[in-house]
C-alpha cells in the first residue's frame, strides 16, 4: 500500500508523541478496558519487537529489550494521548530461557488475546530476515487466519542481509502469506538500527488503527 506524504508525515507526528507503559498484563483478567483500538507486534523470542517498537516511537528505553530470548513475559500495552490507539507487545513465542510450564502459560495468554480482543485492528507478525518464515511462525498465521484478526508480516534486521537479498526475502515471504486468509498480501521491511521501513510501518499502523 502506498501513503501519500501527508499520511507518513502524520503518523510521523504520532509517533513523536511522548508514548508511554501504561501496563504489563500476565492473565487476561488485568486487560485494559477496551476503549481504544490495539495494534499488536508478535513474532518468534529475539527477533527484535521491542527494538522496533522503541524505534517506531524513538523512545530508546520504552520496551525492555535483552539479549536473552523470551524476556518479554507479559502483554505489554503502550500509549500516546493523542494517537487515539495503544500499542502491545506480545511474548516473544518459540525458544526462550524459562520454565516450561510458564512458556505454556505465555502461549495459552496470547492465543486467548489474539482469539477474543474486540478492539484488536491488526496484528504486524515480525520475522527475521536472515531466517524466513518457520514452522512456529506459520502456527501464528494459522490461528490468525482461525481468529479472522487481520495481520501483516513485518521482516526485520534487514542490515543484516545483503541490499540483493531483500527484495528475495519479501518476494519469498509473500509467496507464503497468499495461501494464509487473513493476511495482508504486502510484506514490509525493517531495520531498527539503520530507521529503515519506519515510516511506511508507522503510517500502516496508524491505518490499521484508524
Amino acid at each position: 500500500m502506498t501513503f501519500s506524504p501527508a499520511q507518513l508525515e502524520h503518523a510521523r507526528w504520532l509517533f513523536a508523541q511522548t508514548w508511554t507503559f501504561e501496563r504489563g498484563v500476565p492473565t487476561l483478567e488485568f486487560l485494559p478496558d477496551p476503549d481504544y483500538p490495539e495494534i499488536a507486534f508478535a513474532g518468534r523470542s529475539n527477533v527484535g519487537k521491542s527494538s522496533l517498537i522503541n524505534a517506531l516511537v524513538n523512545q530508546h528505553g520504552l520496551a525492555r529489550t535483552s539479549n536473552t530470548p523470551g524476556r518479554t513475559q507479559e502483554l505489554n500495552f503502550f500509549t500516546a494521548e493523542p494517537a487515539g490507539f495503544r500499542i502491545v507487545d506480545l511474548p516473544g513465542y518459540g525458544f526462550a530461557k524459562a520454565p516450561k510450564d510458564k512458556v505454556e502459560q505465555w502461549g495459552e495468554v496470547l492465543r486467548d488475546y489474539l482469539r477474543g480482543r474486540v478492539v484488536l485492528r491488526r496484528v504486524f507478525v515480525l520475522v527475521d530476515s536472515r531466517h524466513g518464515v518457520k514452522a512456529v511462525d506459520e502456527e501464528i498465521f494459522t490461528l490468525l487466519d482461525q481468529s479472522a484478526v487481520t495481520y501483516q508480516v513485518v521482516l526485520t534486521k534487514i542490515d543484516k542481509i545483503k541490499a540483493p537479498a531483500v527484495p528475495k526475502a519479501i518476494e519469498a515471504t509473500e509467496a507464503i502469506i497468499k495461501t494464509h486468509a487473513a493476511a495482508f498480501p504486502e510484506v514490509l521491511a525493517t531495520s531498527s538500527e539503520k530507521k529503515t521501513g519506519l515510516d511506511e510501518l508507522r503510517a500502516a499502523v496508524v491505518f490499521a488503527a484508524s
